[in-house]
């Protein structure tokens, strides 16, 4: 029964799948997890060079990929990238909106070019990127769009108010979406990771005080591991999703539970 229900819902093969800023962090992982699912794959970054480990560990999975250029700031890069994609392998099943940046400053700080790099980034380019690869998806009616988002979609923290605002805004913009494209048999879900060691947070994670301070309000008492997001990703991108749209899902450890620290709660 466990590997019929495997098979019948969870299994990829014959998708193909888009992953954007698959070059490293999370991307890469959540690449691998859909191409271990069976699905043919489209990884993406800015250069075809930072894409080649990626793109080996997935032939070497046994899998198709192909690797190409993309930056999500740029509309003709995006429309380019997808009709790459599309004459190659004939039609686009998933896309996982992945790419993103961060600048962690205080917010009297953060300049304006500050502002337009995050929000182009994280919030225009998920944007239309959904759109161009909506467009290839409603003639066949059928799609599953992941917007990447994070804890920060529906909490705040200092020194992150562009962040928190382009994160916010992909949550919202999930379910106006959802809504838009669920008539063409697209679902659009957002993965909120919550504390991940990336190369965005990795001087987070080189500060023991801040370490001790953020798992203390995670009930599972660790940071995410990159693998934890394989799960999801593939139930996102697979036929036991097909009720589910519009949501935010948040893979973190529990900390939007609110949890406060230990020693705060001894007192």
């Amino acid at each position: 029964m466990g590997k019929l229900m495997s098979d019948s819902l969870f299994n990829l093969t014959g998708k193909v799948a888009i992953v954007t800023g698959s070059s490293r962090g999370l991307g890469q992982y959540m690449a691998r997890a859909l191409a271990r699912s069976g699905a043919d794959m489209v990884v993406t970054s800015r250069t075809l060079d930072s894409l080649r480990t990626v793109k080996g560990e997935i032939e070497a999975i046994g899998t198709k990929v192909l690797p190409l250029e993309l930056d999500v700031r740029e509309y003709d890069s995006i429309q380019h990238m997808v009709e790459e994609a599309y004459n190659h392998y004939g039609k686009i099943d998933i896309l996982v909106n992945n790419a993103g940046c961060n600048v962690r400053k205080p917010s009297v700080d953060v300049t304006w070019e500050d502002w337009d790099l995050i929000v182009n980034t994280n919030l225009k380019g998920t944007f239309f990127t959904a759109q161009a690869v909506a467009k290839k998806m409603i003639p066949r009616k059928y799609g599953r769009i992941i917007n990447i988002g994070s804890v920060t979609s529906v909490f705040g923290y200092a020194s992150l108010a562009p962040y928190c605002a382009s994160r916010g805004g992909t949550k919202q913009l999930t379910m106006s979406l959802a809504d838009d494209w669920g008539v063409h048999g697209i679902t659009v879900n957002c993965l909120a990771p919550g504390w991940f060691r990336t190369e965005q947070t990795k001087v987070l994670y080189e500060d023991k005080t801040w370490l001790e301070y953020i798992t203390d309000r995670i009930p599972l008492k660790h940071p995410g591991k990159p693998n934890d997001l394989d799960g999801t990703v593939v139930f996102l991108a697979s036929d036991a999703s097909e009720y589910l749209t519009g949501q935010t899902i948040l893979v973190d450890g529990g900390i939007s539970t609110g949890a406060t620290r230990a020693t705060a709660q001894k007192k």
